[in-house]
């Protein structure tokens, strides 16, 4: 198991990847991501973990160069949650949907070469499953009663 990479942010918003010792875009830290590299990005002055904010920076320009993967009630969503008494159990939702949509993708892929048909009527009918009992979850946690 390799280390965490150590990327430092210098005041003038430059990144420098301690590993290659070479100064790095927020593209290469994309890359990092996609070849799941583990990574931190640390202030140089205070070393205060910067990693979250260099992803959302990330995030941020996929959303406003490409294809948005998050819509506009989506993203007024996530804000109305922020300070909500449920902010925690909505964020671990969130977490758990995409882990859960992640780990479905690989095992489709592996699934689809072998038998196409088969493999998307079980993915269905597991999503099914665990969309509801996800969804259960969250009412319980919530203190929400689900409408019938």
């Amino acid at each position: 198991m390799s280390e965490t990479r150590i990327i430092k942010k210098y005041p003038n918003r430059r990144l420098y990847d301690t590993e290659d010792s070479k100064y790095i875009t927020l593209e290469d830290i994309k890359e990092l991501v996609m070849k799941g590299i583990d990574f931190s990005v640390n202030d140089v002055k205070t070393d205060e973990d910067l990693t979250r904010n260099i992803l959302l920076q990330i995030i941020a320009e996929q959303e406003h160069h490409g294809e948005p993967f998050f819509s506009t009630e989506l993203l007024t969503q996530i804000i109305q949650s922020y300070g909500d008494s449920i902010q925690s159990v909505a964020g671990d939702f969130i977490t758990r949907s995409m882990q859960l949509f992640v780990e479905q993708q690989k095992q489709f892929q592996d699934a689809i070469s072998k038998d196409p048909i088969s493999a998307m009527s079980d993915m269905a009918e597991k999503n099914m499953k665990m969309w509801q009992e996800m969804q259960e979850n969250f009412f319980n946690a919530s203190g929400i009663k689900p409408k019938k």
